[in-house]
């Protein structure tokens, strides 16, 4: 819509959320398109801040950062950021108010707390008098936008991808591209004196959080450098992603989930590269969106398993296990690494989520949602949608086409993916003495190899907690159990 008197509204509040930047950002592009002037807002949510135990959440410090480059970025166009900190459902009606803004504008959130949060904001502020609009932004397809012939939700991930990829190209064909970049006018943004006095303090203490270091750098400028530093290695993707002591993997999970980079920037990069790597890629992103639909669709997912029947599994796994599995000891050495590593950084490769998630549910037959809540709790790139997602699919309670007794034996895992045992070596060094395959499984070594590699089993490093092969046949008499 074009902006002076066909403007449609005098002036908007634009509401930043899980879309922590100014480029590519569709509905800040809206905001300045359909109003003279936008009020850019960021509101720390109490609601969900008060939740976390751990006044060093690393996820606080992230948005935190990404907030400051977001506030520099707009002070150099002349405008700045009002940052609050507060109950959403209040803070916001109430500046509208206090700004006297015609509406609010903002991009969707599919989470089920997120959903009953703007339902609520939309509420309060239509009884002023005041619109709530929010867009379509963190993903490249919505709601019902992929469906099924009988026109239903997909519940398969293969079918779902292929109608993806075949809704994308038809958009493209004959209309915009459903990735097509969306561009903010930075002249529309309010002034930065208009903006004087209405924030908060919004320091890390008076967030009541403590700075922590993190392995990545916040922030939009820092998620291009990082997509531009995948570019080089995209062709190699495929071959190299699920390797966890490579670079193989584009590192741009927890820019996705905080919107420091669009969406449509990593689709576009996968399909200007022609490569298998590409391709590979392009399908995980693709995996992300499937993830997004089915909480959307399906919001039952958040505490019962996709498939109803499964809900009837009473996992029989026991607490003593669970502790094992999060401090990482184990006695399995790859499933210890990435827990060890995880706990220290707030990081894990896909490949060791979905190791670590199918032994604590497949070999100590614990219950995926405690699985679930520990990598929420910690995850740096925690997005509900996926990590559910993850969970279900490794537990085999999900939407898959593989049946419960797909189970990873994490000793050929850990050969496969870790073949020189450097990802093991740098996260277990207890172990790194010990050479070959006895790396990857020590408890067949006798005293002598023990005592040359400087770890003797039991004392330096736990004995295994449970046998895999005993616990496969287990897991999959627990499925069987409740099949109809």
């Amino acid at each position: 819509m074009p902006h002076g008197t066909d403007a449609a509204f005098e002036r908007v509040i634009f509401w930043f959320r899980r879309d922590l930047r100014l480029s590519d950002n569709r509905g800040l592009a809206e905001a300045t398109r359909q109003s003279r002037q936008v009020i850019p807002l960021f509101v720390f949510d109490t609601n969900i801040l008060d939740d976390l135990d751990n006044t060093q959440d690393r996820r606080v410090t992230f948005i935190h950062e990404s907030i400051r480059e977001l506030q520099r970025m707009l002070q150099e166009t002349g405008s700045d950021i009002v940052v609050l900190h507060g109950d959403p459902e209040d803070a916001v009606p109430h500046l509208a108010d206090r700004v006297n803004a015609d509406a609010v504008f903002t991009n969707r959130d599919y989470e089920p707390y997120a959903a009953a949060r703007d339902a609520q904001v939309q509420r309060a502020l239509a009884d002023d008098g005041r619109a709530f609009v929010d867009f379509k932004d963190q993903v490249i397809f919505e709601k019902d936008e992929i469906l099924t012939q009988s026109g239903e939700p997909y519940k398969v991930f293969s079918p779902y991808k292929r109608a993806w990829l075949q809704r994308f190209e038809e958009n493209t064909e004959y209309g915009r591209s459903p990735a097509a970049e969306e561009v903010p006018d930075y002249a529309q943004l309010a002034p930065r004196r208009t903006l004087r006095g209405l924030s908060d303090a919004w320091d890390m203490d008076a967030l009541g959080f403590v700075p922590t270091d993190l392995w990545l750098v916040p922030g939009e400028s820092a998620a291009r450098e990082r997509l531009a530093g995948f570019l080089p290695r995209m062709a190699e993707y495929k071959t190299d992603r699920d390797f966890p002591s490579r670079e193989g993997t584009s590192g741009l999970s927890v820019h996705l989930r905080f919107g420091t980079i669009s969406i449509r920037a990593a689709v576009r990069a996968a399909m200007e590269d022609d490569s298998k790597g590409a391709q590979t890629w392009l399908s995980e992103l693709i995996w992300r969106e499937f993830y997004q639909m089915l909480l959307d669709r399906f919001p039952r997912v958040v505490s019962h398993s996709f498939k109803p029947e499964y809900d009837a599994i009473r996992w029989p796994g026991t607490d003593d296990h669970f502790q094992a599995w999060c401090e990482g000891r184990t006695g399995y050495p790859i499933v210890d690494a990435a827990m060890r590593h995880f706990n220290a950084t707030g990081w894990m490769h896909n490949r060791l989520r979905m190791i670590t998630a199918m032994f604590l549910t497949k070999d100590l037959l614990v219950d995926w949602r405690l699985g679930e809540a520990y990598f929420a709790g910690h995850l740096l790139d925690y997005d509900l949608a996926s990590n559910n997602g993850g969970w279900q699919w490794s537990a085999s309670t999900g939407a898959d086409g593989a049946p419960y007794f797909r189970i990873f034996n994490p000793i050929l895992q850990s050969k496969r993916f870790d073949p020189d045992g450097s990802y093991i070596r740098e996260h277990v060094p207890e172990l790194a003495g010990f050479e070959g395959d006895t790396l990857h499984w020590p408890h067949d070594a006798d005293m002598f190899t023990q005592r040359d590699a400087g770890c003797v089993l039991g004392e330096d490093y736990p004995h295994p907690v449970v046998d895999h092969f005993e616990q496969k046949e287990k897991a999959i008499a627990l499925f069987k159990a409740v099949e109809k």
